[in-house]
């Protein structure tokens, strides 16, 4: 593994990290409005992007390769709306496939076959990140200001099933 793709895989680490950061901040937000099932559905988001920081950190450990933790900034904490923070999680998603079709990129050019096999799974989950998140913010604009329909899609948004918990043993080791 060169250098250069170790650096960026390294700092993919920090960005799904980030992405949870970015999650809990917005689970906070949604606990301060009394939305619960729209805050049970974050949480297994924000366990979804630990989940994802792993697999990088992982896969940088079975190459051989020490991951050097880096700084997480401060997620945004200001949100006008259950709108707005959706549409900063399709941001942010948009902003993370980004992220993974450079490192593709930068595989190719690096002719690192094994991290390019790698990738694959990133490509596929960051198609369904995109429209889960894409898909909860077109029923939200369906529903505008309806308080009865926001009260149904956040009974429904309660009912996501968490991922694997990524503390059971064997998930991180």
């Amino acid at each position: 593994m060169t250098d250069r793709i170790f650096n960026e895989l390294n700092r993919q680490v920090n960005e799904e990290f980030y992405s949870a950061y970015l999650y809990l901040s917005i689970v906070s937000y949604f606990e301060s409005i009394n939305l619960q099932g729209f805050a049970h559905w974050m949480k297994a988001q924000v366990q979804e992007e630990i989940m994802h920081a792993m697999k990088f950190f992982n896969y940088l450990v079975e190459r051989g390769k020490k991951p050097e933790l880096l700084e997480i900034k401060k997620p945004e904490t200001k949100f006008e709306s259950i709108l707005d923070a959706f549409e900063k999680a399709l941001k942010h998603e948009k902003y993370i496939t980004s992220r993974i079709w450079e490192l593709v990129k930068i595989s190719e050019d690096e002719k690192d076959y094994a991290t390019l096999d790698f990738l694959k799974w990133y490509v596929k989950e960051q198609v369904e990140e995109e429209l889960s998140v894409d898909t909860i913010l077109q029923k939200l604009k369906m529903i505008s200001n309806s308080n009865s329909g926001l009260l149904y899609l956040d009974k429904e948004m309660g009912k996501r099933e968490y991922p694997q918990n990524i503390f059971d043993k064997g998930y991180i080791d």
